[in-house]
């Protein structure tokens, strides 16, 4: 794996290297003896801007290093060129870093990226809607907070913990609109799937102090 992982993260050097060997064969020995590596450093320097360097990202996603991540993903020079699903988790990942920064236009323009052009997955496409709808909710744009938050829920979330913030963000919209009846309904989902993330667990806690005295 450490092996694997060097190679892509100097994908492009290792192309160039092996062009180069590929030449100075060629020069001294011929075309045929210089074939091979003059096809690895094609599939190498193709390889690296086609898939680029997306699967060192997983190891510091998983770490939390986000810092770490975002600076794998600025070694990406020319997006364009990323196969489509790749450019499509590329752009979410973009969104998401941006979210956490709390650069709520940005990250609302990259996810937009990610979304047009598909995900391989409809949880994944779940998942983004619902931060499309979260970033919706900190620009206090309800109507498209919503819009969003209703697809995520029905193209399916990824897992439980996903799919109980998805009703929370509705019982948020709900309660703000005073549909009460609604709001404890997505109140009542939430709860229903019985959420372990704390703090999913502590807005559960805070929003059912007032739930019970809601007329509906």
């Amino acid at each position: 794996m450490k092996l694997y992982n060097f190679v892509i993260r100097y994908r492009l050097l290792l192309g160039f290297l092996f062009l180069a060997l590929a030449i100075v064969t060629n020069i001294f020995a011929g075309f045929w003896p210089a074939f091979l590596p003059y096809l690895i450093g094609v599939i190498m320097i193709f390889g690296h801007f086609f898939f680029g360097p997306m699967r060192l990202i997983q190891e510091y996603m998983e770490n939390g290093d986000m810092d770490g991540a975002e600076k794998i993903l600025n070694q990406v020079k020319y997006p364009n060129l990323l196969y489509k699903p790749i450019r499509s988790v590329y752009y979410t990942l973009r969104g998401n870093i941006a979210m956490m920064k709390q650069d709520f236009d940005g990250a609302e323009i990259m996810m937009k990226k990610g979304l047009d052009l598909g995900m391989p997955m409809k949880e994944a496409e779940g998942a983004s809607l619902l931060q499309m709808g979260m970033i919706a909710m900190q620009k206090s744009d309800l109507k498209k907070a919503e819009s969003y938050i209703r697809s995520a829920l029905s193209k399916g979330l990824p897992d439980k913990e996903n799919e109980a913030a998805a009703h929370l963000q509705m019982c948020s919209i709900m309660m703000t609109k005073r549909e009460f009846r609604a709001a404890k309904d997505s109140f009542r989902k939430a709860k229903a799937l019985k959420p372990t993330t704390p703090q999913i667990v502590d807005q559960i806690k805070q929003i059912e102090k007032y739930i019970a005295r809601m007329p509906g």
